[in-house]
């Protein structure tokens, strides 16, 4: 899929959209909710241990995902009350995820009777780490050759089909399920949070990784590329044993806290439910579904024209402006904990538009006719030939079986036939124009990154 890219939100962009209703919105801004509002009980209430219609109130129905995803290791207890759930794993040790279906009835009839599939990765929750995944990802390879970063543990999963890991992408698997089925994966996770911090004196501290599950339908060509959800949780992965030291290390650090000081904190479940994760490509109206769902429906109004991408360019100073400072800090917290990046970013640009004459020049031969290009980013998951090919057949509105080669415009003007390896090796941001070329022996096409 590709999407317009979007220019960086400014001070009067901010001050164009919010102004009129800010005033008007004043009353609940910047105001704490009480502790109950954001209660992990209301989230354990759900019916995640048995696929049958809920009873909950019509209105809160409502906010139920098509999907659910529970993974069996219990929370941390040392975490802030309004802070994500934190999960130590074990390496090595297998870990059952269960999927659920929460479809209400009549909801997503296109996939009845039929198989979805679901994408298991292990990334980086730090922002700096994930800016630097590919070179993190290549250091932990060379220094564990012949390693894996996660694998299913087949044997003890249950409902699985065609279970897949690509040996060129070490922290992901996938698999089709059946929703109408019982469905539980086990999962083995063998890097360790420690092996990515510098080492320096006085100890490490292990940086946190995400466990995020994206899940997809077929589309008319049989392909797997229909979004249907996404979630993923916090974890930190310890040598073995040192998953269940470092949780009693917590539980005993809280015993010793005074009943107030408790109050503060999350009490330790024994299940992590994974979180929906905001997609950039989430349209305005999907970006208010999220807030609802989040508890930030006070500001729904002050974000009714922000999609998924606009949401996720703010800053902390931004969302403090505009919200509070109580909620603007939960608020984006919220958004940079769930937004985990794409593998690639690439922007495009259609030749036809990029080649356009300027109107005017100044002495200096500057271009000065006040028009711009629009580049489209196109992001990339699974970095094959495959996946640009149909995310590029989405971008020009045409069938994928219509673009019959890709190329890439190289020295001297020849053609490089672009390969899944290329891709693997795009530099992130990278930006291309794209001109198409008509296939000799039919109605396809063949497309240059120039």
């Amino acid at each position: 899929m590709a999407w317009a890219l979007k220019l960086p939100l400014a001070d009067e962009v901010i001050e164009s959209g919010l102004v009129q209703d800010f005033d008007a919105s004043l009353s609940g801004i910047g105001q704490e909710l009480g502790a109950g509002a954001y209660s992990m009980s209301d989230v354990l209430a759900l019916p995640i241990f048995k696929q049958e219609e809920s009873s909950l109130p019509p209105e809160n129905q409502d906010k139920l995902l098509p999907f659910q995803y529970v993974l069996c290791a219990a929370t941390s207890p040392a975490v802030k009350l309004h802070d994500e759930t934190l999960t130590y794993l074990n390496q090595g040790q297998s870990y059952e995820i269960r999927m659920l279906d929460n479809r209400k009835l009549g909801e997503l009839p296109e996939i009845n009777g039929k198989l979805v599939k679901s994408i298991f990765r292990v990334v980086f929750h730090d922002r700096r780490l994930q800016y630097t995944e590919h070179q993190q990802l290549e250091g932990w390879r060379w220094n564990r050759p012949g390693d894996r970063i996660l694998d299913i543990d087949i044997p003890m999963s249950v409902g699985i089909i065609d279970p897949h890991a690509n040996p060129t992408q070490l922290n992901t698997v996938e698999f089709l399920w059946d929703p109408a089925k019982r469905t539980s994966v086990f999962i083995q996770v063998h890097c360790i949070s420690t092996e990515f911090t510098p080492r320096k004196h006085g100890g490490e501290k292990g940086v946190p990784f995400r466990v995020q599950i994206d899940t997809f339908r077929e589309n008319e060509s049989g392909e797997y590329t229909e979004h249907l959800h996404s979630a993923s949780c916090q974890i930190k992965v310890f040598k073995p044993k040192g998953a269940d030291r470092k949780q009693k290390t917590d539980r005993e650090k809280m015993e010793k806290r005074t009943p107030h000081e408790k109050e503060k904190y999350q009490p330790s479940y024994e299940t992590t439910i994974l979180t929906e994760t905001l997609l950039p490509t989430w349209t305005p109206q999907e970006a208010q579904q999220w807030l609802h769902r989040n508890r930030f429906s006070t500001f729904s109004r002050l974000f009714r024209n922000f999609s998924g991408a606009d949401l996720l360019k703010l800053t902390r100073e931004d969302v403090i402006q505009i919200c509070g400072p109580a909620d603007g800090i939960r608020l984006f917290n919220t958004l940079k904990g769930r937004m985990v990046r794409p593998r690639l970013t690439i922007y495009v640009c259609q030749e036809s538009q990029h080649g356009r004459e300027p109107q005017h020049e100044h002495e200096d031969g500057d271009s000065s006719s006040g028009t711009f290009f629009v580049y489209h980013a196109v992001y990339l998951e699974e970095l094959t030939a495959a996946e640009l090919t149909e995310k590029l057949a989405q971008l020009f509105r045409v069938p994928a079986q219509q673009i019959q080669q890709i190329y890439k415009q190289g020295p001297t003007g020849i053609h490089v036939l672009v390969s899944d390896e290329m891709i693997q090796n795009f530099q992130d941001e990278s930006c291309f124009v794209l001109d198409t070329m008509k296939a000799e022996s039919n109605d396809s096409y063949h497309i240059i990154l120039k």
